[in-house]
């Protein structure tokens, strides 16, 4: 006799069924047709078959009715031996998993309740591993480089807890991109000695619309106690300097915190760092046309008077207070590049090798070494195309005016020159701002 298949859902017949329990529907066969009945019996098994099946995947999804109180009861218990075998140590990843704007310089690697035994930072697309060193206490971990603007990242984390028990943690990430963010390039350098008149100056790679809050993210200081005061020139340029020259032998601190700011429109900082940079001793050398004499002061005596050649009634030098902003022991000056040339489009002008030449303005004005000019004119007239020449050697051998001036002289030095017949140059041709008056100075200030 054929058997029905046995489920929760289709308990197995009574050995002996009474006459009610075998009433008939129109649906049903009569007594006597074993063949319908077998079918019926088959669609039983396949349908019990199915309930089974349906079981099975209601356990694995965690439904609790149809594990009983015994599937319930283990699962907790295997949750609870799980927890307690978890280790203690929990890792942070400072960049998000997932994250597209992340910061390149504060990414980096947390742990508490344990210590980082490993942490692997790579690029994606290419696979280049970043180096980066764990922390003396093991608890954080840094890249020892800063990463690059929109670049795709990957990084793995290892710990382990006080009870030898592991955890990692995974996170992939992108940095904000060069179209999204903005950085400023700035003068002077961590560490540099520079003169008095150094200004700390920014220039930024995009147009700042949001001036106060990126004005704010900088802070500069002086060991002097000097007040320090930003001026923007334009929407990329920001400058920073007190009222006077700084002090000799101060030290000028700025701490830039613009890593996520929002400069404007789309576009997010992304530098933090702190610089620092030393005033040396006090250089202010003072030009006079009428005589054509330069006076070295230095720290407030005159150190030394040397005898000039300035610009020609034609090309005048610029008044005003200037600052040493480059040096170069030789550099080729063409007219054609300053607004200089002749009828045929050259230059009225191209050495190739000037000596012992300092820039101090944006256009072009230079106090450098002349090897061409007569030694006569030294002292006597102007010659030059707005420069100030001092008596010079080809090839800056010798013991020459120029070659003594340019190795007593520090970037950041100020060069007075006074009873030019030309206007005073910009503030914001070259590091100038001096020449701006302080009320006004401070009326650019965005903070």
């Amino acid at each position: 006799m054929e058997q029905l298949v046995t489920t929760p859902d289709n308990p197995a017949p009574a050995r002996s069924r009474t006459p009610h329990q075998l009433l008939l529907t129109d649906e049903q066969p009569a007594a006597g047709a074993p063949r319908r009945h077998r079918r019926m019996r088959r669609t039983l098994a396949v349908t019990a078959l199915f309930a089974a099946g349906a079981l099975s995947l209601s356990a694995c999804g965690g439904d609790a009715k149809a594990g009983g109180d015994d599937g319930k009861n283990g699962q907790a218990a295997a949750d609870a031996a799980a927890a307690k075998n978890a280790s203690d140590a929990k890792i942070k990843v400072s960049s998000k998993d997932g994250a597209t704007d992340a910061s390149i310089n504060d990414t980096g690697v947390k742990v508490t309740s344990g210590k980082l035994t490993d942490v692997k930072l790579t690029a994606a697309d290419t696979g280049k591993d970043i180096a980066g060193a764990i922390s003396p206490d093991g608890t954080s971990w840094k890249p020892g480089v800063q990463l690059e603007r929109g670049t795709k990242y990957k990084i793995v984390a290892n710990a382990k807890d006080a009870k030898g028990r592991t955890a990692t943690e995974n996170a992939t990430f992108t940095t904000v991109s060069s179209a999204d963010s903005f950085i400023g390039s700035y003068t002077p350098d961590d560490g540099k000695t520079v003169g008095v008149g150094m200004p700390v100056s920014f220039n930024f790679d995009k147009a700042i619309t949001n001036k106060k809050d990126v004005q704010s993210h900088i802070k500069v200081t002086s060991s002097s106690g000097q007040q320090v005061v930003g001026h923007w020139f334009g929407a990329q340029r920001l400058d920073f300097r007190p009222q006077d020259y700084w002090k000799a032998g101060s030290k000028v601190t700025m701490k830039i915190d613009l890593d996520g700011v929002k400069g404007g429109q789309g576009i997010t900082g992304v530098q933090s760092k702190t610089v620092s940079f030393t005033i040396g001793r006090s250089q202010v050398s003072t030009v006079d046309m009428n005589t054509q004499q330069m006076t070295v002061k230095r720290d407030g005596k005159t150190y030394k008077t040397i005898p000039i050649s300035g610009g020609s009634a034609e090309h005048p030098t610029y008044n005003g207070q200037m600052v040493i902003s480059e040096k170069f022991e030789k550099t080729r000056m063409d007219g054609s590049t300053v607004g200089f040339k002749n009828e045929s489009g050259k230059g009225e002008y191209d050495i190739p090798d000037v000596p012992h030449a300092m820039r101090l303005s944006q256009s072009g004005t230079f106090i450098h070494g002349n090897y061409w000019g007569s030694p006569s004119v030294f002292g006597n007239s102007g010659t030059s195309h707005g420069c100030v020449g001092l008596r010079d050697q080809k090839g800056g051998g010798g013991d020459t005016p120029g070659k003594w001036f340019f190795n007593e002289s520090l970037i950041g030095d100020v060069v007075i020159v006074k009873n030019s017949h030309d206007q005073t140059v910009k503030p914001d041709n070259g590091l100038n701002g001096w020449n701006m008056p302080w009320s006004e100075w401070q009326a650019g200030s965005a903070a």
